[in-house]
This record gives structure tokens, sequence and C-alpha cells, in this order.
């Protein structure tokens, strides 16, 4: 097992590429207000977006400072929503099976599905930092010893073969090679295991990646794939979707929301409302069983 210490700049980084590289330097130098911030109202740090309605009247506010506090309340909620949609999907566990959280940034996730179910979790993430301070929010729970995260790399964990009843990826999938990383989804899931992904895609029906995806790709240093490739590369490695769902509509209010929070805002935003509503990015949950 990687040992995970505070100073990150002397742990070799279990990449496989120059690009992978690049991707951990980005997350270990990564401070952004728009993930720290929401964390820190109830140590649930999330690296993704929300979905469902929101409540507009945070933006009537008249006091600054309530305003924005109210205003990171709301955004953090949405995300909350969003992780729970995901681990509602994860299947029947109990708290003697095991789950895998595929780029688990801060740890958020893996923490939503031990509250959920009660089951042991290891998020894996290629930023040292990120696993040092998710490993210091569990211990912090007292919930150590049922959730663990690694300084790893979700392609190849070294994790033991079928020991999982359900895996997931939360907005990582744009960092690698998907059949790469369905094939150590299936690797790692037991028979009958379920995976479940919510993730952005770019809309094959549009054409071409569009320049708002583009754009996306730049700002976050990943590669979009398109909707297609998921499903081709799931039916490789033995992960048959049971269920898809659209979420695109339902996400148009966090970045709305987003949109209104000065404190908060990180550029991106109107890419991202742009692209929704144009019709070239779409923002899809899967669920697949292992096979």
């Amino acid at each position: 097992m990687t040992t995970v210490h505070a100073d990150t700049a002397r742990i070799p980084v279990p990449t496989q590429s120059t690009y992978q590289t690049r991707v951990a330097d980005y997350w270990n130098a990564e401070e952004n207000p728009v993930n720290l911030e929401l964390g820190k109202i109830d140590d649930l740090y999330h690296h993704h977006y929300g979905i469902g309605d929101a409540d507009r009247t945070v933006l009537d506010e008249p006091d600054p400072g309530r305003r924005r506090e109210r205003l990171t309340g709301e955004l953090h909620r949405l995300e909350e929503a969003q992780a729970q949609l995901l681990a509602s999907h994860l299947g029947q566990l109990s708290p003697a099976d095991r789950v895998f959280d595929a780029g688990c940034g801060r740890g958020g996730g893996s923490v939503v599905a031990n509250l959920r179910y009660g089951c042991h979790a290891d998020g894996v993430t290629i930023s040292a930092k990120q696993a040092d301070f998710a490993n210091q929010q569990a211990r912090k729970r007292g919930i150590d010893d049922k959730v663990s995260y690694h300084h790893r790399n979700m392609l190849d964990t070294g994790f033991t073969s079928g020991a999982y009843a359900a895996s997931w990826n939360n907005e990582s999938t744009m960092y690698v090679e998907l059949d790469l990383l369905f094939a150590e989804h299936a690797r790692l899931l037991r028979r009958g295991g379920r995976y479940v992904t919510i993730t952005g895609c770019y809309n094959d029906t549009y054409g071409r990646a569009s320049r708002e995806v583009s754009l996306i790709n730049a700002h976050y240093i990943c590669d979009i794939h398109p909707r297609s490739a998921y499903f081709r590369a799931m039916a490789r490695n033995r992960l048959v979707p049971t269920h898809v769902q659209d979420l695109t509509q339902a996400a148009l209010p966090y970045w709305e929301l987003r949109k209104e929070a000065d404190h908060l805002v990180t550029g991106i935003e109107d890419t991202f409302l742009t692209a929704y509503r144009n019709g070239s990015f779409q923002y899809l949950l899967i669920v697949a069983d292992r096979v």
C-alpha cells in the first residue's frame, strides 16, 4: 500500500504518461474556492457539479455577507444531490461490501457511500495532496477503519481482483483512456457488481467536439470523450449498461446559480451553459453491471 505523507513533493507520482504527470501537478497545486469553500460547510468535499432545481431566492438576499453564505450553501446542496443520485445507483450494498471510488478527489463520494450503506470504501487519486487531505477527513469523521484513500493510478490500482461490489467515476473519466479504465473496473468488480459514472461527454449527433467542449478541455487539462465511446468501451470490457439518464437539463440551474457567485466563479461558467444549451455537450448518468 502506498504510504501517504503531507510532503507531496517527495512522493513519486504513480503516472503512466507525461500527460498524467501534468494532471497530478494540477491537482496537487489546486486550491479552488469552488471546491474548498463548499466543502467547509459540512466537511464533504466534492469535485463535481450539482443537479436539481436551485433556490434562486438566495440571489435576493440584501446583506452581501449573508448572500455569499447562502449562495455557497445552495451550490453545495446541489452538489450533494448529485453525489446522492450516483450513490443511489450502486446496488444493494451491505456493511460487509467494499466499493471503489476511482478519481476520488478530496473524498466526498466515498464518505457519501459509507454513510449511506455502511460499506468499506477505497478511493484512488493521482494527487498525493488529495489523498492526504481525504484521509485526514476520514480520521476526523472516525470512519478511517472503513474509508481509505490511496495515492494510486485508477488505471492500475494493484487492488485485489473481484474484491468490489460496486465502483464509480464521478466526473473523472475524461482524464483517461476509457478502455484502460473500464478494464480495471471490470477486473476489480465481482461478477454482477455495479459500475456507475456521471460524466460530461460531447454529443456525437452534433458532429465533432464543439468550440465550447475544446475550451472546457483546455480549462481542466482533460479530454472529453464522445458519448458513443462510453458504450463501445463498456461493451469491450464486460460492462453492460442497465440505465442511462440525461442530466443535462438538471445541471443547468447549478451553472446558472454559480455564474452569480462572484466569490466562486472560475470563468468557465458561460462555456458550460452555452455547451449544454446548444446541444454539443451532455451530462450523463450511466449504470452498468459487470458480467
